[in-house]
């Protein structure tokens, strides 16, 4: 069955302006940010063939972005669409403190 009102999927793409890319302090908060919804969130680096949660830090980690690359990130749930814009926000305004 087809839950319409579940079924929306969210996508934004941010350039990673961090300038050593996405290390430990910076992913951590990525994912301490995508916790807070209940979205299934993900991210991959621009033309990656797979998609990474979003709410692993490891997994982050290993995604090796570099300074300069472009972040994919697709949501889908009932939070979507704010999980995407936050996610966005953090990485284009570089991870500031006391952000996630």
């Amino acid at each position: 069955m087809l839950d319409r009102a579940d079924g929306q999927n969210f996508t934004g793409n941010v350039r990673l302006v961090h300038a050593v890319g996405m290390h430990a302090r910076p992913a951590v908060k990525l994912t301490k940010l995508a916790k807070k919804f209940q979205a299934q969130i993900s991210v991959r680096v621009a033309g990656a063939p797979e998609w990474i949660n979003a709410k692993s830090v490891a997994k982050i980690m290993a995604m090796r972005a570099a300074h300069g690359s472009t972040i994919e990130i697709k949501a889908s749930g009932s939070d979507a669409e704010a999980a995407v814009a936050a996610l966005v926000d953090l990485v284009a305004s570089d991870f500031p403190d006391g952000a996630g």
